[in-house]
Parts: structure tokens; C-alpha cells; sequence
């Protein structure tokens, strides 16, 4: 009860809150769960729904994710699926600043990862979190965003694997969040601290099966080059092709 205590206090930034711990229980409480119903609304599934009327799970890694839609269905739903992640996030983090302050934005974004990790609608089947924590780190910390965004790029364009950089800036989130508040002479607060840390677990976990292909040698590298057609496309080329066998055969039959 004194850690949850302490934790709840370090909402307390505004000086317009003047909460006892059990409103400040309610309300934070709230922000979990607006912020996990928000990260529930998966871009991945919805796109594909939409633009393909299919399920993006279906195909690829089965991951509904922006690496996988891009492979999948190409640059702009890839594009698209990143947009509406990263917005999502902001959204979650908008309501947890307005309603107690900056440092519960991290509590709220974590649970909008956790709920497009595992969405309440598409039977707890979602992505791995990427997206939406850079969108967390974005709204609520943009310096240390725009650090982690560069050893992603770093990683990513020496070695080709997206999954490997993704692990490792989340390995260096709780790390540059720390060093920034240090750089002010502060020491990092609980509620931006553990939200980290449990979000860097959440989502390398989520990279699990990744950690273990590239670990054999056997992960999928990243193409900078444009692709002759995704596996989609190459799906639609085929049915159309069977579609036009079935009708010359039935125009063959009625000729005879």
C-alpha cells in the first residue's frame, strides 16, 4: 500500500489537484482503462478489413503489426497502420496529461500498448507494441524519441532486421528516460519509470519468437528496395488466374 501510495503521489504535478488517494486510485484507474480500449482498436486489423477485406493475421508473420503490412500489402498500408498507431497512442497519453497530469501520460500509453497487444476485439490477438511505444515516446517525451528513433535507424540500416532494432531501442527506453531526468538534476519518478519497464518487457516478449530466428540466422531482413509484388498481390494474381481457367473451361464445354 506505501509503494501504490507513492506511486499515486507522483501524479500529483498539477497544483489544481487537490485528491485524496482513493479519487486519485478512481481516476488513474479510469485512464487504464480508456487507454487499454484505445490500444484495442488495432490498425493493422482494421486496414486490412477495410482496404482488403481480409485479416491481415492471416497472412505473413500472423502478426497484426506495420512490419507485417508491409510485407503483406505493401508501403501504404504499412504507412497508414503506423499513422493511426502512433495517433491512437496520443490520444491515450492526451487524456492521462488532461486528467492528472504529464507523468500519468506513461501510465496510460502503457496500457494502450497493452491493449494493442492484446485487443479486447480481435480476441486478444494483436501486434507486438512497436508502433504504439514510439507513439507513447513521441507525445510524452519527444527528445528521447527522437534518440531512440536514431539507434532504430542505425540498427536497422546496418543489419536489415526491423525486429532487432526495435529491441534494441527498447532496450535503451527506461535508460534515455533516466539520463533525461538526470540531465535536469532529477531523479526519473516512479510513474514514468515502471510504465517503462514494463512496457520494454511487454514488448520484447512480444519479440520472442524474432529473438529466436535471429538467433538462428533464419529472420526475415528488412528491403529498402521495391518489391515486385507482395504476398497479397501474388494471392489475387493467382485467384484471378483460376478465375479465368474456370471460365475458359466453361466456354470451352459449351463450344463442344
Amino acid at each position: 500500500m506505501n509503494f501504490l501510495n507513492l506511486y499515486l503521489n507522483g501524479l500529483l504535478l498539477r497544483p489544481d489537484h487537490v485528491l485524496n488517494s482513493n479519487q486519485l486510485l478512481l481516476i488513474l484507474s479510469g485512464c487504464i482503462i480508456v487507454g487499454y480500449l484505445i490500444g484495442s482498436l488495432n490498425s493493422a486489423m482494421i486496414l486490412s478489413r477495410l482496404m482488403y477485406h481480409d485479416d491481415i493475421r492471416k497472412y505473413g508473420s500472423g502478426n497484426a503489426g506495420m512490419t507485417n503490412m508491409m510485407r503483406v500489402y505493401g508501403k501504404t498500408a504499412a504507412g497508414l497502420t503506423l499513422l493511426f498507431d502512433i495517433l491512437k497512442t496520443g490520444i491515450a497519453v492526451w487524456i492521462g496529461i488532461l486528467l492528472l497530469g504529464h507523468h500519468a501520460a506513461y501510465t496510460a500509453g502503457a496500457a494502450c500498448v497493452v491493449g494493442h497487444c492484446y485487443p479486447l476485439y480481435y480476441k486478444f490477438k494483436g501486434g507486438k507494441g512497436v508502433a504504439v511505444t514510439a507513439g507513447l515516446c513521441l507525445f510524452a517525451n519527444p527528445p528521447v524519441f527522437l534518440i531512440l528513433f536514431i539507434i532504430f535507424a542505425i540498427v536497422v540500416g546496418f543489419t536489415k532486421y526491423i525486429s532487432l532494432g526495435s529491441i534494441m531501442s527498447l532496450l535503451f527506453f527506461p535508460l534515455m528516460l533516466r539520463s533525461f531526468y538526470q540531465l535536469f538534476g532529477q531523479p526519473v519518478p516512479l510513474t514514468v519509470l515502471i510504465p517503462a519497464l514494463f512496457i520494454t518487457v511487454l514488448v520484447i516478449l512480444q519479440h520472442r519468437e524474432n529473438i529466436k530466428r535471429l538467433w538462428a540466422g533464419e529472420e526475415n531482413k528488412f528491403s529498402f528496395k521495391k518489391s515486385k509484388k507482395t504476398p497479397h498481390q501474388q494471392q489475387l494474381d493467382a485467384q484471378r488466374e483460376a478465375r479465368e481457367d474456370r471460365i475458359s473451361d466453361e466456354n470451352s464445354d459449351k463450344n463442344k
